[in-house]
Formats: C-alpha cells, sequence, structure tokens
C-alpha cells in the first residue's frame, strides 16, 4: 500500500504539490477565475464540469480529482486491482458538498426512506455482526434513537436522495465503463458498525466528516484474490496483520480493491460519515466469457456439423469420475476430441456481439444523465410545450434540415445487432434507484445504423440532420425527432425560442 500526505497550509488548505506533467485530458476550462465564481466544493467542481464538452473529459477530471493529487496513470498502474492507496489531503472541505449527516437527516425527513430497503441500521460488539432493522418507513426519530444508542447507519442508495451524489455518480460512471453505485455511513463514536470482511467491488472511502480508524489486510489466499462474491463476516482470529491500518479525517481517501478484508471503527472522540464509492462488479474477462462461450457454442452447432456428431455409444463406460483412473486408449481419444472441439470454438466466438451485450448490462445499471441548464434548454426537458389560454401551445416539434443536433452524452446509448434486430440502448429514461426500471431501448431500421455510428463518431461536435446517412430526408428528420423525444439528442440552439 502507498501513503501519499500533502502537508495542509496554515489556514488547513492543502498545498499545491509541485507541479508534474499532467497525464490524460487538459484542466477544467475557466481556470481560477471560474472557480471562484462557481464556489468551492463538490457543487462548485460539478458546475465546472458543466462547461466540459466532452462527456468523456468530464469524466476523466472527475477521475483525476477524486483521486488528486495523485495521477490517474500512477493509480491505475500500481494500485488498480493490485494494492490500496491512501491520500491523506489535509483539507477538511476537499468532499464539501457531496453529502453530509444534514442531508442523510433531510432524506429521513422526506418520508421515502425504508428500512431494509434503503437504510440499514447495524453493530458489531464482541466480535458478532446484527442488523437491527425494523419494517417500514425509516422515522427520524426511531432512527436517531438507535444511532445514539450507538447502531451504525447505512443508507444504500444516496444518489436517490441526494442530487449532489446523483449528478457525482453518473459523471463517473463514463470513466468506469461499469456501474458506479455508493452508500454512505454514520458511525457513532466509539462504534464500529460491520464485522471484517471483503467486497466484490473496487471500493473509494471519501471521509466526509469526523474520523474513523481503518485496518485493510491483504486476500488470504489466491482464490480471493479479485473475487466474484463478497465474504461472510470474518473473525479477528482469521485475519493476521494488517497491510494499512490508519485514522482517515474528513476531505481524505482510501481506496482498495475487491477482496481485500477491511473493518473501520470510530475512536471514542468523534463520529464518522464516510460514502464508500463502489465500481467493477462482475466486470471481469471472465464475466466476458460467460456471455461469449454460450454465443459461440451456439453458432458452432448450427454452422460446423463436428459439433453435432453423436457421442460415442459406449462412452458412459470408459468417461466420467469412476473412470478417471483408467488407463483405456478410448479415454484418451475422447480427450482429444473434445479438446479439438474446444479449440475450434475460438473460430466461432463472437467477440464483439459479447462486448456489445456488456455494454447493454452496463446501461441498464447506469444512472440517467444530469442536464446542465444549457442542455435542458437545448433538450426535450426544456421544450416548453404547455397548457395556455384554454389549449396547447407549442407542442410540435419542428426539426428540420438545417437542425444541428447532437447526442447529449457519449455514453448514454449502445448499438446492439441482436436476433429480434437493431436495438439502441438508451441510459436517459432510467431511474436514480438501481434497476426500478426495465431496459429502455429503441427498434431501428437496420438502415439507422450508420446514422447512429455517425452521430458517435461526430460527438461533442453538432452535424446537421441533413448531414445523417439517411436514403431520404423524411428518414433524417424521423430519426432525429425519435432520439430527441427520448432525451438522448440535444440541439446546438432551443428549437423553440421562449
Amino acid at each position: 500500500p502507498m501513503e501519499l500526505r500533502v502537508e495542509p497550509r496554515p489556514g488547513g488548505a492543502a498545498a499545491v504539490p509541485e507541479e508534474k506533467p499532467r497525464d490524460g485530458p487538459a484542466p477544467i476550462p475557466g481556470g481560477p477565475r471560474a472557480a471562484r465564481e462557481d464556489g468551492g466544493g463538490v457543487s462548485g467542481l460539478l458546475r465546472r464540469l458543466g462547461r466540459v464538452e466532452d462527456s468523456r473529459q468530464r469524466a476523466a477530471e472527475l477521475f483525476r480529482w477524486l483521486l488528486a493529487p495523485v495521477a490517474p496513470g500512477e493509480f491505475l498502474g500500481q494500485h488498480w486491482e493490485r494494492a490500496p492507496l491512501l491520500v491523506r489531503r489535509g483539507d477538511p472541505g476537499y468532499y464539501a458538498g457531496l453529502f453530509s449527516t444534514a442531508d442523510l437527516d433531510a432524506a429521513l425527513r422526506g418520508g421515502e426512506v425504508h428500512f431494509g430497503t434503503h437504510l440499514d441500521v447495524t453493530s458489531y460488539a464482541e466480535g458478532v455482526r446484527e442488523t437491527h432493522n425494523p419494517s417500514g418507513r425509516a422515522l427520524p426519530a426511531v432512527v436517531w434513537d438507535f444511532y445514539q444508542n450507538g447502531c451504525s447507519l447505512r443508507l444504500l442508495c444516496p444518489q436517490a436522495f441526494s442530487p449532489t451524489v446523483w449528478h457525482f455518480l453518473s459523471i463517473l460512471q463514463e470513466q468506469f465503463g461499469s456501474m458506479v453505485g455508493a452508500n454512505t455511513y454514520l458511525t457513532p463514536p466509539g462504534t464500529q458498525g460491520f464485522a471484517p470482511h471483503y467486497d466484490d467491488i473496487e471500493a473509494f472511502v471519501l471521509q466526509l466528516e469526523g474520523k474513523k480508524h481503518w485496518r485493510v489486510y491483504s486476500p488470504r489466499m489466491d482464490a480471493e484474490v479479485l473475487p466474484q462474491f463478497s465474504s461472510a463476516n470474518l473473525t479477528q482470529a482469521e485475519l493476521g496483520e494488517p497491510v494499512l491500518e490508519t485514522v482517515l479525517e474528513a476531505g481524505d481517501l482510501l481506496y482498495f480493491p475487491r477482496g481485500f478484508i477491511h473493518q473501520g471503527d470510530c475512536l471514542p472522540d468523534a463520529h464518522s460519515l464516510h460514502i464508500t464509492v463502489s465500481s467493477y462488479q462482475r466486470n471481469s474477462w471472465g464475466n466476458l466469457l460467460e456471455k461469449l462461450l454460450p454465443a459461440a457454442l451456439h453458432m458452432a452447432l448450427e454452422e460446423d456439423v463436428e459439433y453435432r456428431r453423436g457421442l460415442p455409444m459406449d462412452y458412459l463406460g470408459y468417461m466420467g469420475v469412476a473412470n478417471s483412473d483408467a488407463v483405456d486408449a478410448r479415454r484418451t481419444a475422447f480427450m482429444e476430441k473434445v479438446q479439438s472441439l474446444i479449440k475450434r470454438l475460438v473460430d466461432y466466438v463472437p467477440i464483439d456481439a459479447a462486448v456489445d451485450q456488456m455494454a447493454k448490462s452496463f446501461l441498464h445499471d447506469c444512472l440517467p444523465p444530469v442536464l446542465t441548464q444549457s442542455e435542458k434548454a437545448q433538450s426535450i426537458y426544456g421544450f416548453p410545450a404547455r397548457w395556455q389560454d384554454g389549449g396547447p401551445h407549442n407542442v410540435d416539434i419542428q426539426i428540420t434540415k438545417d437542425t444541428e443536433i447532437r447526442l447529449l452524452r457519449h455514453g448514454i446509448v449502445r448499438l446492439c445487432n441482436e436476433e429480434a434486430g437493431v436495438m439502441l440502448y438508451y441510459t436517459t429514461e432510467n431511474s436514480r434507484v438501481y434497476h426500478k426500471e426495465e431496459p429502455k431501448f429503441l427498434e431501428l431500421d437496420p438502415e439507422y445504423t450508420d446514422s447512429i455510428e455517425f452521430l458517435l463518431s461526430s460527438y461533442p461536435n453538432h452535424i446537421s440532420v441533413g448531414n445523417l446517412p439517411c436514403e431520404t430526408l423524411e428518414e433524417k428528420i424521423s430519426l432525429a425527432t425519435l432520439l430527441f423525444e427520448k432525451g438522448i439528442l440535444t440541439t446546438k440552439k432551443p428549437l423553440v425560442q421562449v
């Protein structure tokens, strides 16, 4: 593990490290003046990111901010899926505005938080982890009584209750190409809420308030390196010595890969509020092959008679575990045949189609995009259709060949060629609650494929509707109107001036 300490200047602000060559995209536009105008903290950061035209660059800049002052290239080369990273910033306000105990209290008072579904009440004492969830709504009086009696509170989907967390995660997910989720944890002084365990996600712990004592342990065996699933609760006797032990304070960051065992407890003199940002759950080569190999076998069975030939009539007599130690030429021939068929399977592997299926799952996992004011004005979400003077006004979406359009975000659509036809999956109608909605898609005529690819390759530049590679102007306008109505496209200028 690596610890990076940024020594504070007088007044608590983090010292600016010596300038080094940057890797990746250019700085957020506007510089110090824009930073002053937009304000500090996470809200100001998100406003500055809103002026970045390319959503991919926007995501890369947010990732850079999350790790700063560690460069993303250094992090990916030395820590990602390998080793923990601790960044001490000496800046308690670094995450200001992202989420707070006041935000948790406001969510409880909003009446939409339910025990078990959204909020877990937990405790860990004398080696025993317990969950204390009642049924029904998480009423403030009940929740804060649990907390006052030493229980930790875990909010499972803060993005559903905090627009800032939603905005933050919706940008970051495009950097990872994998679902980015979050939980928040509020722990009373002198307590621990969870037993030692490891997770199946890459975890970024952002200390928001107070402080917390952390211990992180290496995977105990090869089978627990980058595991597919999280562990059960572990005991102290199973852990060994930690590879990292620290006290996180507000503004600090702790990253650890999936499979690293961890536990956190509060010191007697302060509560702790942190948010764990997570990604890369079931996003491995093995998960890709789970989609790839069945598809390859299906194709091989259709196209190659060798896969359709019958098994030997007597193979049950010499194959199987009971016969595994037998020396038999028939066993050798059988093994060689299976190996030969597996090797030939490579010729039928539909790699691109399998990747599209991974992307399709990712788009279903995604949070919907958060629009800036200008994006809203130039999209269906700001279209001024309304009831006025006894009837509807500004209803017709007047797109012409000269209307300039572009995708709202680069990562909000995926074109998939499936058995049922050409499908365009999109995220603009997703929910802030994980999988509350079914996957959203449009079935397109195959001749529209080139136009979707043209929109993707042109992003973030605007193009005229007349330049879409459809056969007729009517088709160009029809496709652009459909995509606009689904929130997938924005126009360079509002279609209706209000």
